[in-house]
């Protein structure tokens, strides 16, 4: 379980990683990569002006510390003139704590110096470091463009490209949907000019041509009727039957040449 677990961690990481470098800018790598060194450096920078603030805050108190034992030396003396020895005795050791307060301020003071200094000597660094990434970076983006812009001209020009590849798609579609058209067209005229193939306007004019004629044809008819029915009716005799043809009539003789 636990090998298949990690295999499963490796893949997916391996997946993962693809994607990123799939997705990764190497022009906005760089250009990020070089606001956070310019970051650090004013992290730097503030950092010493940190530690100078540190240090003159101190300075400032050894001063006030200094002028205290100046005063508590004189205190004593003044107490030492009077046979006042108990408040000599106050004034020397107030003086002496001052002194040793003195003393420990001089070796923080010394502590902050060197802290200074060394992140004086690792800003410069820094500074120096930023300044030929800078440089390094404009070289790495001029030559990735120009990289970038010669293989997008190589891909327009061998038709390679994912946007080529469509657009040439696009035109091969168009012509094949052309050459079906056209196809169809040719059957068409070839159909047409065989007779094969009839104009069904055509063919519904003739039907409907055929309709009227026969409701012409029908009330011409039934006009002639009434016509003759009404010329019978008029003349006072009875209609004659036509008498039928006799089989033992005698046949007209043929005409004579």
């Amino acid at each position: 379980m636990a090998g298949l677990m990690g295999r499963t961690m490796i893949v997916i990481k391996s997946k993962y990683s693809k994607l990123l470098n799939r997705a990764e800018n190497p022009t906005e790598t760089l250009d990020y990569s070089y606001e956070q060194m310019l970051e650090q450096l004013q992290n730097m920078k503030r950092g010493v002006a940190d530690v100078v603030t540190a240090k003159k805050r101190i300075e400032l108190q050894q001063q006030k510390l200094e002028q205290n034992v100046v005063t508590l030396e004189t205190q004593a003396k003044q107490a030492v003139a009077a046979n006042r020895d108990d408040l000599a005795t106050q004034a020397i050791q107030r003086k002496v704590v001052a002194q040793q307060q003195l003393q420990e301020m001089d070796t923080q003071v010394k502590q902050l110096e060197d802290q200074q200094q060394k992140l004086i000597d690792s800003e410069q660094a820094l500074q120096t470091k930023i300044e030929s990434f800078r440089t390094q970076k404009e070289v790495l983006k001029a030559q990735y463009s120009a990289a970038e812009a010669q293989v997008k001209v190589g891909e327009a020009a061998t038709g390679i490209g994912r946007g080529m590849q469509d657009t040439g798609l696009a035109i091969q579609r168009a012509k094949d949907k052309t050459e079906e058209m056209q196809a169809r067209a040719s059957a068409i005229d070839e159909l047409t000019s065989t007779g094969a193939l009839d104009d069904l306007s055509a063919g519904d004019q003739d039907q409907l041509t055929k309709e009227l004629s026969q409701i012409s044809a029908s009330s011409q008819v039934n006009d002639e009727l009434a016509k003759l029915k009404a010329e019978v009716g008029s003349g006072g005799d009875a209609p004659k039957e036509i008498p039928a043809a006799s089989e033992d009539a005698p046949a007209q003789d043929a005409p004579q040449p």
